[in-house]
């Protein structure tokens, strides 16, 4: 399991270069003598530590590697990212996972991990052995921590070659009560208002439902009661609908096409026959938030067709197959290049199973804080030079957590930091990703789960 952690200053490095003195005995090729290894606390706090390892080869090219090293203090890993590790009392060794085992001559690999410490010594490794070889050399120990007790523990930090994003999360600490305010993509852009100060109209029968969302003009809809409707309902520009307590959509859904400034929050929705939100078109401005979807035909939200600056938020499906699709095809590239930035956040995937979400093209597309509980597909897939971030997630009984390309759709990049995971594996990851460009909170990966379930789906605040 990961432990998050999530406070940016970090403590001074302690770097191990290693040479080997005599040749490597690969475990699945045979190596000329040669290697180095890096070995860099990148923080600590009380209680907890992050490393990182940079291996490079110096001799011949590996098709596997296993790296394995001793800890003098009672240090313990208690979980890691870019390779699989186990520890046997203070024997900790590091393997490569199906993605990274390859490493050509001068070619390097890097792996980090979570650790706990003693909190008065955290000496580093004094040597380390590659495919059982030994690579000796020295190193200074890492001294105690500078953060007091009371700190919120650092983030996690990525591999070397993970750009950070370009804001960092605020380091408060998890809420006690969900947040409700608007966060994400949908805050650039000039921001999403919806209907503003309008004046509300409550809605409580298909035909004012749609005839109140088809409006022109800055409007705040209300819905009362459970609605029974048919197809899809269109959503003009400047709009915030809103559900009253209680307030169901059964049957249809609504489609956001080519407009702005959308508000939808608070709505249960199921049984659709098309899909529940449909977000296409160049539409721009969207805010998804504290919705409840079931037993659907298609996806619960999905946003295509150049469509940008969205955010969902808060929601929780379940009952329910497709969920979240991002981009609908990999021929669009030259409408949505540059475009589909989503930020999904504290979202709860109960069980959905796939698409949590499937990501074309969308750089940065930023995955944080959602809980993953039994979804039997996968969880997130990024496709077709997409660059998704997946952080401070929580993953419970997901067998595929987050992968690279999806049936006919080429890969995407995918970086993933500081994620929890409870009987489930780290996914699959590669390349980097855009900066996020804004502020954010960021809470912590092992609370995500009591956080989202006590806040996420309808009926959750009160608008």
């Amino acid at each position: 399991m990961r432990t998050p952690r999530r406070r940016t200053t970090l403590i001074a490095a302690t770097t191990v270069a290693l040479l080997a003195t005599s040749a490597l005995t690969a475990v699945a090729a045979q190596a000329a003598p040669g290697c180095a290894v890096s070995y860099t606390v990148g923080g600590q706090w009380q209680g907890g530590f992050t490393g990182n390892v940079t291996v490079t080869n110096l001799g011949d090219p590996l098709s596997s590697w296993s790296l394995r090293w001793s800890y003098s203090a009672g240090q313990t890993v208690s979980d890691a990212w870019n390779a699989t590790v186990s520890q046997s009392g203070s024997t900790v060794t590091a393997a490569n996972v199906g993605y990274n085992g390859s490493v050509p001559t001068s070619g390097t690999v890097s792996f980090g991990f979570n650790g706990t410490w003693n909190n008065s010594s955290n000496p580093a490794p004094t040597s380390f052995t590659l495919n059982g070889v030994t690579c000796t050399g020295s190193t200074a120990p890492t001294g105690a921590p500078t953060t007091p007790p009371s700190a919120t523990p650092p983030p996690t930090t990525p591999p070397p070659t993970t750009p950070p994003p370009t804001t960092p999360p605020a380091t408060t600490p998890p809420p006690s009560q969900p947040q409700t305010g608007l966060v994400g993509w949908a805050t650039q852009n000039g921001g999403t208002t919806g209907g503003g100060s309008a004046g509300a109209t409550t809605v409580t029968t298909a035909s004012a439902l749609t005839s109140a969302l088809n409006a022109t003009g800055a409007a705040v809809i209300r819905v009362s009661g459970t609605i029974n409707c048919s197809g899809m309902l269109r959503v003009r520009s400047n709009k915030t609908v809103l559900g009253n307590s209680g307030a169901t959509i059964v049957g249809c859904g609504f489609t956001v096409n080519g407009d702005r400034n959308v508000i939808i929050r608070n709505l249960t929705f199921r049984n659709w026959s098309d899909d529940a939100i449909n977000v296409e078109s160049s539409a721009t401005n969207i805010w998804i938030d504290h919705n409840t979807f079931s037993n659907g035909y298609d996806g619960t939200v999905d946003i295509k067709r150049g469509s940008d600056f969205v955010t969902v938020s808060w929601n929780r499906v379940y009952s329910h197959d497709k969920t979240m699709l991002l981009g609908h095809s990999d021929d669009n590239g030259s409408q949505d290049i540059g475009h589909l930035r989503v930020t999904y956040h504290h979202n709860w995937y109960d069980g959905s199973k796939q698409r949590n979400p499937r990501v074309r093209f969308g750089n940065p597309v930023h995955v944080y804080n959602n809980y993953y509980y039994n979804n039997a597909g996968y969880g997130v897939a990024s496709t077709m030079s997409a660059g998704v971030l997946v952080e401070g997630n929580y993953f419970e009984n997901v067998k595929d957590t987050y992968h690279l390309g999806e049936a006919d759709s080429g890969p995407g990049s995918l970086v993933a930091r500081n994620n929890h995971f409870v009987n489930s594996p780290a996914g699959q990851t590669g390349g980097s990703v855009a900066g996020i460009p804004y502020p954010y909170t960021l809470d912590s990966a092992s609370s995500v789960k009591s956080i989202v379930t006590a806040g996420a789906g309808a009926g959750r605040i009160s608008v």
